[in-house]
């Protein structure tokens, strides 16, 4: 017999009969000898329809307030689900989120949960109940007992949760598409349904705007190792399975705040090669890494930075066995980049660093927690290490720094994140190798074949993010801390970082640019108040872009393979999109366009990467 959680959202539980319908799924998964859990959502639009209400109310309504209203949507939910179970002849009960024993910060709409109190859960599902479930809410262990909610996606968050709490063998979440896609069926028709992912790969999809899954319940499912299955609500297709490492024993206690951080990584073997002021026009990224590509030179981290007038520069990094080979393409293909009309300007300048290393911090519990990175500049900073290139991921922040500094710069990343040497966290790699998964012989699914070998496994668009500049910053340890802070301090949180490879002297103090990306509703209120301490600091002007889109490529397969960037960049070249920025981790490579190409950039590289199916998907109203 399997103990499992099943979690439907608003869509499926939104009329009478869709709860019925949902009523006979649980009764039938109940009758095949499972105990079940159920969480579930308000019914369709009812939280868009509080909200509503709320407003007409007050324009700024009380944060509390605001979570007493909303946390009555899923408590009509559960009891009209309870009672359909009942009328089936199944025993249930419904349970508020205060009630099943969620216990959370007391922080109004967006709680992370500290903990579940299982007891009264188990006694339960002992007794034979179907136990239902309130998601998106807990309480607070304060001594008030405030009813908080999690915030957006908090019903994901909540059964999965619930899932780690009762080790349960695994978790199902019921939507309204079949499972994950390779990308927005709204967007490209074609788009294919996946067997199975890896939560690494999960965690950059959904964080890029993937909606089938928020990225705090993949963060969970992770670091518990809960086997995850993504289903619709309408068919009985066996859906998608978000499988995670075995995870190394992680304690319930502050379940979603204990660790952000899981492992210190370094590389030493590293060199980096930069291209200098290449014509910010489409196909120079294409031509410059198709040419590595066909030279089988495998790269690992890929900036761009913002442009400075008509041009901005491109860097990478390399294994140092193979510097001379990347250096030899890179000073071949320079000449082809430079104006036609002055073929000998300081256009294309090629830079090679040796000695160089790169270290990371890594853990699926950075996510929407603005302070972390700001955590590793600081700690660099204050053990005098000065970063040379950024590289951001969901799961990672990398920074290149000078070989000579590296033991000095692990070892207090080691020491600020407590971190002992030696541990390590379920990295890309590893997770890409160990996929455990729990076969049951029950009559729901189960995974039934191995993950595809396609180096590309989605593709993702967000259109919500805007881009800041910040012109001239000082090149020296503390200022990349100072800045990330001061946006730590304000709840902002940052996601591309890029810093300019181009450095010039301005009153005998080296400086270079930096741009990163941020969520647009926190665009104006970053560059006013960035702006107010520019020059306080020694900064130059602070720039924001709103007009941009960010398109990415996720799959744990393009390790080794460096053709995959090229590829992706010839893509957007051949249909005349400029790439403004680029960043890249393990598994991931983001490209910024402007804002009106965005759609067309998701489908151009959705179909270079062969990712289309023949069946059509259409997402339900």
């Amino acid at each position: 017999m399997a103990l499992i959680v099943q979690k439907y959202g608003g869509t499926s539980v939104g009329s009478v009969e869709r709860i019925q319908a949902v009523a006979q799924r649980v009764y039938k998964t109940v009758k095949a000898g499972n105990s079940l859990v159920v969480v579930v959502s308000a019914m369709g639009k009812t939280t868009d329809g509080l909200v509503k209400l709320a407003n007409e109310i007050s324009s700024n309504p009380n944060r509390r307030e605001m979570d007493m209203l909303l946390s009555t949507g899923e408590q009509v939910t559960i009891a009209l689900l309870s009672m359909a179970l009942q009328e089936l002849g199944q025993p249930a009960i419904s349970m508020t989120g205060a009630q099943v024993g969620i216990v959370t910060e007391a922080e109004h709409s967006r709680a992370r949960i500290l903990h579940i109190e299982t007891t009264r859960l188990t006694r339960h599902i002992d007794a034979g109940k179907v136990v239902v479930v309130a998601g998106f809410q807990g309480t607070s262990n304060a001594g008030e007992m405030e009813i908080t909610t999690l915030g957006r996606g908090g019903s994901d968050t909540s059964a999965v949760a619930i899932a780690a709490a009762l080790q349960a063998n695994f978790c199902e979440i019921y939507t309204d598409v079949p499972g994950i896609l390779t990308t927005d069926p709204r967007l490209v028709a074609e788009a294919q349904l996946m067997d199975a992912i890896t939560c690494n790969e999960m965690l950059e999809l959904a964080s890029l705007g993937a909606k089938v899954l928020h990225p705090r319940a993949v963060e969970i499912a992770r670091n518990y190792g809960v086997p995850l299955v993504v289903r619709s609500s309408w068919t009985d297709a066996p859906g998608t399975w978000v499988t995670s490492a075995k995870p190394q024993g992680r304690s319930l206690i502050n379940l979603e705040i204990a660790r952000s951080v899981d492992a210190v990584e370094f590389d030493t073997d590293q060199a980096k090669v930069a291209l200098l002021r290449v014509p910010d026009k489409p196909g120079v990224a294409a031509r410059l890494f198709g040419e590595i590509s066909r030279q089988k030179v495998d790269v690992d981290l890929i900036i761009q930075s913002v442009h400075e007038g008509n041009s901005n520069d491109i860097a990478f990094t390399v294994t140092a066995p193979i510097l001379k080979r990347a250096e030899a393409v890179t000073a071949a293909i320079a000449p082809a980049l430079r104006s036609q009309s002055n073929p000998k300007s300081d256009e294309a300048e090629v830079m090679v660093e040796h000695n160089i290393a790169k270290v990371s911090i890594a853990g699926a519990g950075m996510i929407g927690r603005p302070g972390v990175a700001a955590k590793m500049f600081a700690t660099l900073a204050e053990a005098g290490v000065n970063i040379q290139m950024i590289s951001t991921s969901e799961v990672k922040v990398s920074c290149v720094v000078d070989a000579a500094e590296c033991d000095r710069a692990v070892n207090a990343l080691r020491s600020a994140f407590e971190i002992e040497a030696g541990e390590q966290g379920a990295g890309e790699a590893g997770e890409a190798g160990e996929n455990k998964l729990i076969l049951l012989s029950s009559p729901l699914p189960t995974p039934h074949s191995p993950l595809p070998t396609s180096p590309v496994r989605g593709v993702a668009l967000d259109l919500n993010q805007a881009r800041l500049a910040i012109r001239q910053l000082p090149d020296q340890p503390g200022m990349a801390a100072k800045l990330f802070g001061l946006l730590a301090q304000h709840n902002i949180s940052v996601d591309m970082i890029i810093q300019s490879q181009r450095c010039r002297v301005i009153d005998g103090v080296p400086r270079r640019d930096i741009a990163f990306t941020v969520s647009r509703i926190d665009g104006e209120s970053a560059k006013k108040m960035l702006t107010q301490v520019a020059a306080e600091l020694g900064w130059g002007e602070v720039v924001l872009d709103s007009a941009i889109a960010k398109v990415s490529i996720v799959g744990a397969g393009m390790v080794g393979q460096p053709g995959v960037a090229a590829k992706m960049f010839e893509a957007l070249a051949e249909h005349q999109i400029n790439i403004q920025m680029i960043a890249t981790s393990e598994i991931k490579i983001s490209c910024v366009v402007a804002q009106e190409q965005g759609v067309k950039a998701l489908q151009v590289i959705h179909a270079a990467f062969g990712l289309a199916g023949t069946e059509k998907f259409v997402v339900p109203a």
